[in-house]
C-alpha cells in the first residue's frame, strides 16, 4: 500500500487557483476596495514580512464575509468545471493517473478551498484535505471552519491516515508550507525535482 500527497496550487497547477477564484467571486465593490484593504498586506507577503497563512486569512475574510453560501457554491462549481482544467499541468495529471493506476491512495493537500477543489477531486477520484469556509445561517462568515490547514498539513494528514501502514509515501510540493509534508515522504518532489 502506497500514499501519494499532492499540493495543488503551483504544484498540480501552473498558477494560483485560489487568487483567481477570489477575483472571480469578488463583488465590484470589493474589487474597488481591494487595493486599499489588501494591497499593503499583499506587498508585505511578497516582501516575506507576513506568511501565506496571514494573507490567506485576510483576503478570505474580505471576499467571503456575509456572502450567500449557495451562491458562492454555484460559482465554485462552475469554476471547477470551466477554469481548473486549463490551469492543470499535463505532466502532473499524468503523475496522478500513474499513482492511481498503481493502486496508490492519492490525496490533494491544499490551503485552497473545498468549494471548488471538492468538485475537481471527485471527478478524478482523488481524496482531499483542504480549507473549508464556515457557514452560519446560510451565509459565509469569512473564517475557516476548522482553521487554516496550510500550516497544519502534516497534522491533518496524520489525523486521517495511519502513515505506518504505507510501504512508501510520495509527496509533491512547491512552497515552504509543503516542506513538512515532504519530510513525511520516502520520495519527495519539490518544484518538479526529486529530492530523494
Amino acid at each position: 500500500m502506497q500514499l501519494a500527497l499532492f499540493d495543488f496550487d503551483h504544484t498540480i497547477t501552473r498558477c494560483d487557483s485560489y487568487s483567481r477564484f477570489l477575483r472571480r467571486v469578488a463583488t465590484p465593490e470589493q474589487r474597488a476596495q481591494a487595493w486599499w484593504r489588501i494591497g499593503p498586506w499583499l506587498l508585505a507577503y511578497r516582501l516575506k514580512l507576513i506568511s501565506a497563512a496571514r494573507i490567506r486569512r485576510r483576503v478570505t475574510a474580505q471576499v467571503f464575509s456575509g456572502r450567500h453560501a449557495a451562491e458562492i457554491g454555484q460559482m465554485a462549481s462552475a469554476y471547477a468545471r470551466e477554469q481548473l482544467p486549463e490551469m492543470v499541468r499535463p505532466e502532473m495529471l499524468e503523475q496522478i493517473q500513474w499513482h492511481q493506476a498503481q493502486g496508490h491512495t492519492v490525496v490533494v493537500v491544499s490551503g485552497s478551498l473545498d468549494l471548488y477543489l471538492q468538485h475537481w477531486c471527485e471527478r478524478l477520484g482523488l481524496q482531499l484535505i483542504c480549507n473549508r469556509l464556515e457557514v452560519q445561517d446560510s451565509r459565509l462568515t469569512g473564517r475557516y471552519a476548522e482553521g487554516d490547514c496550510g500550516p497544519r498539513k502534516v497534522a491533518l494528514i496524520r489525523k486521517r491516515y495511519d502513515l505506518g501502514t504505507y510501504q512508501r509515501i510520495h509527496a509533491y510540493g512547491d512552497s515552504s508550507e509543503d516542506k513538512p509534508m515532504l519530510a513525511l515522504a520516502h520520495e519527495r518532489w519539490y518544484r518538479g525535482k526529486c529530492l530523494s
